[in-house]
């Protein structure tokens, strides 16, 4: 079975940097999706990133510019450079693959699979 590593969370001050990683192992199909989500305490868990492995990119208002979303397929890894960190970003931080499949050209189902998420916290 398909299962995510996270890597790269941490403390950091204001305004600093973190880069995270996922590593993602088992069967990987070519057309998917990687991204990113978060969750914090006393709130509903959100998108932060995604990219499609048809290189598309979506990002929650509240981090572009600061935040880049990028993969390295041969490695099946994907990663979350975030910059310009605010106190507002701490959250645990949720790796996420998702892989669409199809019979003879339909719809069958989605398969979702989820990290067990890093600590990121950023101090004031």
């Amino acid at each position: 079975q398909v299962q995510l590593v996270e890597s790269g969370g941490g403390l950091v001050q204001a305004g600093g940097s973190l880069r995270l990683s996922c590593a993602a192992t088992g069967t990987i199909f070519s057309e998917n999706a990687m991204g990113w989500y978060r969750q914090a305490p006393g709130k509903q868990r959100e998108l932060v990133a995604t990219l499609t492995s048809g290189l598309s990119t979506n990002y929650a208002d509240s981090v572009k510019g600061r935040f880049t979303i990028s993969r390295d397929v041969a490695q099946n890894t994907v990663y979350l450079q975030m910059n310009s960190l605010k106190p507002e970003d701490t959250a645990v931080y949720y790796c996420n693959l998702n892989q669409r499949t199809y019979l003879r050209g339909t719809y069958d189902r989605d398969f979702t699979y989820w990290g067990q998420g890093t600590q990121v916290t950023v101090s004031s």
